[in-house]
């Protein structure tokens, strides 16, 4: 195992990419384990406040991932050492920032709530980005023994991935960005009924392509949902809140 490490990991100067992945996932199961005892009401575990105000754990997130990232532009000269330490600080920041993306992206506290599922998709995608990046494979890169221009295929890259992204396939077009053949399907096939594609060119042009997306839905992507969510919510807690609770005046969010 040393000998593979050193040869795969460190001789090929990737140790600070390692360290970010290894504490983005240490990480962000501390976190998950601490705002379910914070929800739990177990023992000292409380959320933070400073008199009425609940200060999320995003905002010391955005704090350690600036501290790692200038860490990383002052360590130019340093060994593969410095860079990892600056990666463990910024894997840390990263992993607090994403456990709180919902937020962010609704921009008011969602944690518990059925979209508090963002931020696990978020952190997914990140750890499946991270370790694709890990075992040496590079986005939108294509088998140059090609007559067509580099410069060419990374554009029609883009391409693709914008139309599979639109069509919904989230995770083929992640994935697609490394293994680009992944695009061309997802570009090709029925999009989602709930993207903006379906929306843009079925809901009116072509009720029975919805018709055909909707039925693919249910038939084959709803078992994959379930079994995806009961994976998530074993590692952050059930997200069972309803979306339109409201809250007692003065009373803090539950949300680590």
């Amino acid at each position: 195992m040393g000998i593979w490490f050193q040869h795969n990991i460190v001789a090929t100067g990737r140790l600070p990419l390692f360290c970010y992945f290894v504490t983005l996932i240490v990480a962000f199961i501390a976190t998950r384990i601490n705002v379910r005892l914070i929800r739990a009401k177990v023992g000292w575990f409380r959320n933070m406040n400073v008199g009425e105000m609940h200060i999320h754990h995003v905002v010391f997130g955005v704090v350690l991932m600036m501290i790692g990232g200038v860490m990383g532009l002052i360590v130019s000269d340093a060994s593969q050492a410095g860079y990892a330490v600056a990666a463990c600080v910024f894997g840390l920041g990263s992993a607090l920032v994403l456990d709180e993306f919902a937020l962010i992206l609704h921009l008011h506290d969602v944690y518990w709530e059925e979209e508090g599922r963002t931020s696990v998709d978020a952190v997914f995608i990140a750890v499946a980005v991270t370790g694709l990046l890990l075992i040496g494979l590079r986005p939108l890169t294509w088998d140059y023994g090609t007559p067509i221009t580099p410069a060419a295929l990374i554009v029609a890259n883009l391409a693709l991935a914008v139309i599979t992204l639109l069509k919904g396939k989230i995770w083929t077009g992640m994935a697609g960005l490394f293994i680009p053949p992944m695009l061309v399907v997802g570009a090709v096939r029925l999009a989602r009924p709930g993207s903006p594609w379906a929306y843009w060119f079925f809901a009116r042009r072509s009720p029975r392509k919805m018709a055909r997306a909707v039925h693919r839905e249910e038939r084959w992507r709803r078992p994959v949902i379930k079994v995806k969510i009961a994976f998530q919510e074993f590692l952050s807690g059930r997200h069972d809140l309803p979306s339109t609770r409201r809250r007692l005046p003065g009373r803090p969010p539950q949300s680590g």
